[in-house]
């Protein structure tokens, strides 16, 4: 007979993870901020990040800037030592899900949707482990940033992808219309 699992996470760890076992709530570590357009004849200023308000772990290393076709997806995939920083500004809006996969954390199973970007500006911090994925809900084309706290592919260009990209799999658990 096996002991009784002492926390929840434990609890959460000792079985599979199936789409219906996620429940909508918090995950720990994902921080949210709204990001404040300043607004002049000229235009609109927006500050993404700042060194003093990011714990050093996750400070950038690297930024890079995408674009999103609308009713494209990107994701769901995870990090296993990556945390992303991500700013939707516009334009465009998005769909972003985040699953906890990590079974040592109380969210453990937690799923949170959010809509992001021209009509609700945010910077997302998506710590190693959860999974990720966004989708653009506009009419136009999307703008993402990204502040990652590791180089892509390490130094050089010489290190394995860090990334597990579950949107390969068609068995997979992270549904984004969960």
């Amino acid at each position: 007979m096996q002991p009784k699992p002492e926390s929840h996470a434990e609890l959460k760890a000792t079985k599979e993870l199936s789409s219906s076992d996620f429940k909508r709530g918090k995950i720990e570590g994902v921080v949210l901020n709204d990001l404040r357009k300043f607004v002049d004849e000229r235009g609109w200023l927006s500050e993404l990040f700042r060194d003093d308000e990011l714990a050093e772990e996750f400070r950038p290393a690297m930024a890079y800037v995408s674009t999103t076709l609308p009713g494209v997806q990107r994701g769901p995939h995870e990090h296993v030592e990556q945390a992303d920083f991500f700013c939707f500004i516009g334009p465009a809006n998005f769909k972003m899900r985040l699953w906890d996969n990590r079974p040592d954390r109380a969210t453990f199973g937690n799923v949170m949707t959010l809509f992001v970007g021209e009509d609700a500006p945010k910077s997302i911090l998506v710590p190693k482990g959860v999974v990720h994925a966004y989708k653009n809900v506009g009419a136009g084309m999307g703008v993402v940033i990204n502040l990652p706290n590791r180089l892509y592919m390490g130094a050089g260009r010489l290190e394995e992808i860090d990334e597990i990209r579950h949107e390969d799999d068609p068995e997979t658990i992270f549904k984004r219309d969960h």
